[in-house]
């Protein structure tokens, strides 16, 4: 028995050293220390042997087994050395070597013209309010006086939402942000003045000019009658288009028609690109139309429940795209919405 302890320690040494990875070391490890290694299988024989025998083998056992233990532990950190000794070297950071530039990316044209625009109405003093994009037909169209089968709606083709689980009647994507003003005026009093930045969804065909869905800037001010007026309405808008243009243009009111205003215009400003010359961005006229506007019909304000004739107000409403074409000098709405990094890149 003495032996065959010998032997088997001499063999693992052996085998030991000549391991060359720390696979190879655990295997021989598992053959040699192991449950059923040679020499557990020796151990458990001692119990056959006389008190002095077993004694005597029992000590040789034990030391042969820390030897191997040994060997298999000196082993390793040789291994290790070898595998791991240069590391240092091949994983050295020169900190005075150049980082490489992180490429980072940013706002998309539409983001960052609405985010121009929300601020320079909050210098102004104007609360920016968030819109909905699922709306009610009261809100976007009946407190707006816009009631049901008036022709007035032909001008909004309108996403209707069919089999909502909803309890509410009639629902639809936002046609305008038009109703966002009903929603203030329904839990605040005057004075306030709001802009409503949001999407609005129409039911039309895309092309240069036209998407089935953009983005809306609403605004409104209303205070007691007498305080608002269309030259009010006027000297805001003069201070948006300068700070928007960065430079001074001229703004024309021509006549026209909304049903929730009373009376109600357009805006003209003088090309920002030829300053009312005539050129390709203007199509020779000197003026771009850019907005919608009017002071509040009396009738909305009654939709809310506010007295008849105690509170006057303007309101507008003007294409996020659409400005951000103007300023831009860009011809196709579509490029917005094509995910084209050649278009993007360049804002």
């Amino acid at each position: 028995m003495k032996t065959k302890i010998k032997q088997i320690k001499n063999l693992a040494l052996k085998e030991i050293g000549e391991a060359k990875n720390l696979t190879d070391l655990e295997c021989l490890k598992v053959k040699y220390l192991g449950r059923k290694s040679e020499l557990t299988v020796v151990l458990r024989r001692l119990k056959d042997l006389s008190e002095d025998k077993k004694k005597e083998v029992g000590e040789m056992a034990n030391k042969a087994r820390k030897e191997i233990e040994e060997g298999i532990k000196n082993q390793e950190l040789r291994i290790k050395e070898l595998e791991f000794g240069d590391i240092e070297s091949r994983e050295k950071i020169d900190i005075t070597y150049p980082g490489a530039k992180i490429k980072k990316g940013h706002l998309h044209p539409l983001t960052q013209v609405r985010y121009e625009i929300e601020d320079i109405f909050k210098s102004m003093g104007f609360l920016v309010v968030e819109s909905r994009e699922v709306e009610d037909e009261f809100h976007n169209f009946d407190a707006l006086n816009i009631p049901k089968n008036h022709p007035a709606r032909d001008m909004w083709d309108t996403f209707w939402i069919k089999n909502s689980k909803s309890k509410i009647p009639n629902l639809l994507l936002q046609t305008h942000t038009s109703p966002m003003q009903i929603r203030h005026m329904e839990k605040n009093k005057p004075p306030f003045k709001i802009i409503v930045p949001g999407k609005v969804f129409r039911y039309e065909a895309s092309d240069a000019t036209h998407e089935s869905n953009f983005y809306q800037v609403e605004g409104l001010m209303v205070d007691e009658s007498g305080k608002v007026t269309v030259a009010n309405f006027k000297s805001v808008m003069a201070d948006f288009m300068r700070s928007l243009f960065k430079k001074e243009v001229k703004i024309r009111l021509r006549p026209s028609y909304f049903p929730f205003v009373e009376p109600g215009f357009e805006i003209d400003v003088s090309c920002p690109y030829c300053d009312g010359a005539g050129c390709r961005i203007c199509k020779r006229t000197g003026w771009i139309e850019i907005l919608g506007a009017g002071m509040v019909n009396q009738k909305v304000f009654a939709s809310v429940g506010f007295p008849e004739d105690k509170y006057e107000g303007f309101a507008f409403g003007f294409g996020l795209d659409r400005i951000a074409m103007v300023k831009y000098g860009i011809d196709d709405i579509r490029l917005f919405y094509s995910g084209d990094l050649r278009f993007l890149e360049q804002f």
